[in-house]
C-alpha cells in the first residue's frame, strides 16, 4: 500500500524509527547530558551537585523514566506541589532548571513543550512566603558561601565578583566593559556611595580570580553591561556585615 500511495517503504520505517527513538528519550538521560553541557559553566564542574541536586531530589525520582515529549504541565504540577510553599526557593530551582533540560532536549532535536513550565507555574499558583529578617553572614562563612555560588548565572557570577573586590553593588550593577582596563576595574566617581558632587574614579585592582568571573560574565552581557538584569544581588547582599 505503501508503494501504491507513491510513498518510499524504507524512507517510511526510517522515520518511524526516528520517531520511536525521539519518544524514549526519558528525562533522567536527557537532565543528566544537560548537567554535562553546563559543567564548564559550573564552580568545579559541578561537583558539588548544587545545580543537579534539586532535580535529583525533587524532580526525578517522578519523572526521570518519562519521556521528555510526554511531560505535561500537570505531571510537573504534581511533582512540585508538595514543596512549592514549603520549599519555595528549592521548588523555583527545581522547575527553572527542568525548564533548562527541556531547552536542551529541544536543541537536541526532540518533540517537547518548552511553555509547559510556565503553564506549570500557572497551575501551582503564587508561591507564599514570609518576609524575614536575613541576619548578616559571619566572616568565617564567607569561604563557603562563596563556594555555593556555582551555578554561572549572572546573580552567582555578581555576587563572586562583590566579595572579590569589596565593592557595592550598585557599581557592579552598571558594570560595563569599557571600565575594566588589563587588571583594573575603574569605577566612574559619581556611581560610589558617599562621593556625590566629585568626578574622582575610584580604581578597583582585580585579581586573577576576579579576572575569571568577569572572563564568565561576558557570556551573558548586554549592550557592553556584563550584569544585566541583576535585581537579587541588592537584597542578598544584606547577609553581609557592615
Amino acid at each position: 500500500m505503501l508503494v501504491r500511495s507513491g510513498m518510499d517503504p524504507i524512507k517510511n520505517r526510517e522515520r518511524k524509527c526516528r520517531e520511536a527513538e525521539r519518544a524514549m528519550h526519558l528525562l533522567h538521560e536527557v537532565a543528566a547530558d544537560c548537567f554535562e553541557s553546563r559543567k564548564a559553566d559550573l564552580k568545579g564542574d559541578g561537583v558539588a551537585g548544587r545545580w543537579f541536586s534539586p532535580l535529583e531530589i525533587h524532580v526525578l525520582p517522578k519523572l526521570g523514566k518519562v519521556p521528555v515529549a510526554e511531560i505535561d504541565q500537570k505531571d510537573i504540577r504534581d511533582c512540585l506541589a508538595p514543596i512549592w510553599h514549603t520549599k519555595a526557593a528549592t521548588a523555583a530551582k527545581a522547575i527553572n532548571r527542568l525548564g533548562l533540560c527541556l531547552k536542551h532536549a529541544a536543541a537536541l532535536g526532540l518533540d517537547v513543550d518548552l511553555q509547559v513550565t510556565d503553564k506549570a507555574r500557572a497551575l501551582l499558583g503564587r508561591q507564599r512566603h514570609e518576609a524575614e529578617n536575613i541576619p548578616a553572614l559571619h566572616w568565617q562563612d564567607v569561604p563557603a558561601f562563596f563556594a555555593s555560588l556555582d551555578d554561572g548565572t549572572v546573580t552567582h557570577l555578581a555576587l563572586r565578583l562583590l566579595i572579590l573586590t569589596g565593592v557595592r553593588s550598585s557599581p557592579l550593577r552598571f558594570l560595563h566593559e569599557s571600565q575594566i582596563a588589563g587588571e583594573v576595574w575603574t569605577v566612574p566617581g559619581e556611581a560610589m556611595k558617599g562621593r556625590k558632587g566629585t568626578t574622582a574614579d575610584y580604581r578597583v585592582p582585580l585579581t586573577p580570580e576576579a579576572l575569571e568571573v568577569l572572563e564568565a560574565a561576558r557570556r551573558h552581557a548586554r549592550d557592553g553591561f556584563l550584569f544585566p538584569s541583576v535585581r537579587r544581588v541588592s537584597s542578598q547582599m544584606r547577609q553581609w556585615p557592615g
